[in-house]
């Protein structure tokens, strides 16, 4: 849609448009979302950008479409290239997947005990979720984590003694537990089968 003219900068508003109008849509629906993740209003975006309060919302609203020079202005308000402003975002999926022959989650893999790391490995976080196999007389134990830590578990399948300081309980498929993770703590395989226990430890 044409503009009025003006004089003095506002004119190269007016030069050919940048955006064909199939895609003014998704533009100026990225325009309203970059100035709402700034806290923007109208007036601040046309402080920062040299670019006046009408324009601004008659791109925003679709009636317009930003010609080069206030493209340019308002991807420099906004700390960002012209394509990055013009061009949207490859949409990354929120699903992340660890495929269960992904060798790289493989933690521990020996006669009698694997581990396989099921929480993303490239995240800092507070929680670490683990599937356990104990073979048959298999058993897990481990030294003290940070203080505060705790073990959440269910038994998939077989039977499972977990030892936690001096507490000790016996647990079958079907069953979970909790239990302090800050003391010396150990899974053992207490059946004749297979143990397969589903893990999760939280620190504090």
């Amino acid at each position: 849609m044409k503009q009025k003219r003006t004089t003095g900068k506002s004119r190269a508003a007016e030069a050919p448009t940048i955006v064909a109008s199939e895609d003014a849509g998704s533009l100026c629906a990225r325009l309203r979302q970059l100035r709402a993740d700034r806290g923007w209003s109208l007036e601040a975006l046309a402080a920062a950008s040299d670019v006046s309060r009408s324009m601004l919302s008659q791109i925003e609203r679709g009636r317009a479409n930003p010609t080069l020079a206030v493209a340019v202005r308002i991807a420099r308000a906004y700390g960002l290239s012209l394509g990055e402003l013009i061009e949207e975002p490859s949409r990354q999926s929120a699903i992340q997947v660890i495929r269960s022959d992904d060798p790289a989650h493989i933690f521990r893999s020996d006669k009698l005990c694997q581990i396989r790391t099921l929480s993303p490995l490239n995240l800092e976080k507070d929680v670490e979720f683990y599937e356990v196999v104990l073979k048959p007389e298999g058993e897990l134990r481990s030294a003290p984590h940070f203080e505060g830590t705790r073990e959440f578990l269910t038994v998939e399948k077989g039977r499972l003694r977990v030892e936690s300081g001096k507490d000790t309980i016996e647990l079958n498929a079907g069953d979970s537990a909790s239990y302090r993770a800050d003391v010396p703590h150990a899974l053992v395989n207490s059946g004749r089968s297979d143990a397969v226990v589903f893990l999760v430890d939280i620190y504090k």
